[in-house]
């Protein structure tokens, strides 16, 4: 640039023209970056879950829903169109309808009231029994709760109670005169027959033949003990009852289960004999369960509970009475002291 006169000074034109020019490289292209290697995430990425039934049934139903939106809202105009024109319609049919019909509609009107006039009886005598049966219906529901009612002020559960070990006495001394055990003769020759016949039943025996009338005493007392406790309300004397049941229980399988099982007399008198338990030998063992099981719920009935909560009450608010001597009986240190 030429400074003093103000101006840039022009270069020739073409003079950059005659240089050298870079030549091209030889070789492959290469990349102008080196692609960098792969690297892992730090976190890996989570997975996407399959979606569940509810999600693509709910997707389902929204596809479906837009369509039906879609083709309602197509049809409106159609179906506007189409009711005004059945409104239309409808008001010139009925018209002539009206006029054709009214004849029939009379017709059928006087047919209704000659109709209704036959069955009016009927029907009143139907209403009438169904009032009836009503009337008897709730006449017997107000009876039985009355019955129910009354029958729980008397029946208690802990007379209840006391009237099963009065029922199982008794049945344990009815079972000592009902056969207890007997002896099947040919009992082989009938195993394929099933139900069909049974091998006679000989030598039959009460339970009195074999420990005599040791549970008969036992049998009253059980009674006696639960009538008693029946009528005076003693819960206490299920403990005894308890125990009753339990020597009639050791009687049965102690003495009666072995000697019904023995077969040692009847084996020389008949063959294929076998010894056999009969229903006498069931009967007592439940009878005398049967006394155990109310005597322990005679002791633990809410009677008996209500009983005892009441006595330890009275031990309780009653006052401790002093000895005859207690009074005149002196420390001997205060003895002393005094003397």
């Amino acid at each position: 640039m030429d400074l003093k006169r103000g101006r840039a000074k022009k270069e020739r034109s073409g003079k950059k023209r005659d240089l050298p020019k870079k030549k091209a490289l030889a070789g492959p292209r290469k990349d102008a970056q080196k692609k960098r290697p792969k690297r892992r995430g730090i976190v890996a990425a989570r997975k996407r879950r399959r979606e569940s039934l509810r999600a693509r049934a709910r997707k389902w139903s929204r596809r479906v829903d837009r369509r039906v939106d879609r083709l309602l809202t197509a049809a409106e105009p159609a179906l506007v169109r189409g009711g005004h024109r059945a409104r239309l319609a409808w008001g010139r049919w009925s018209k002539r309808l009206l006029r054709w019909g009214k004849p029939v509609y009379a017709r059928a009107g006087r047919l209704a009231r000659w109709v209704g006039r036959r069955l009016r009886p009927i029907g009143v005598f139907a209403l009438r029994l169904l009032g009836a049966l009503e009337k008897r219906t709730r006449g017997t529901i107000a009876w039985a709760t009355r019955t129910s009612t009354r029958a729980s002020a008397v029946l208690t559960p802990f007379r209840a109670v006391a009237s099963v070990v009065v029922a199982s006495s008794l049945c344990l001394l009815a079972a000592q005169f009902v056969d207890y055990r007997g002896v099947e003769v040919g009992q082989p020759g009938y195993a394929g027959l099933g139900g069909i016949a049974q091998a006679p039943v000989v030598g039959l025996e009460t339970p009195i033949d074999a420990h005599s009338f040791a549970l008969v005493p036992i049998a009253l007392l059980g009674a006696g003990l639960g009538l008693w406790a029946l009528l005076a309300g003693r819960p206490r004397l299920g403990r005894i009852v308890i125990g009753l049941g339990a020597i009639a229980v050791a009687v049965v399988l102690i003495v009666d289960l072995p000697a019904g099982l023995d077969l040692s007399g009847q084996a020389n008198r008949f063959s294929g004999a076998t010894a056999v338990l009969v229903d006498g030998f069931y009967a007592q063992l439940a009878a005398a369960a049967g006394m155990m099981l109310g005597g322990a719920l005679l002791l633990f009935s809410p009677a008996a509970k209500k009983k005892r909560a009441i006595n330890n009450r009275r031990r309780a608010r009653k006052p401790r009475l002093a000895k005859p001597d207690e009074g005149l009986q002196r420390p001997p240190a205060t003895m002393r002291g005094r003397a």
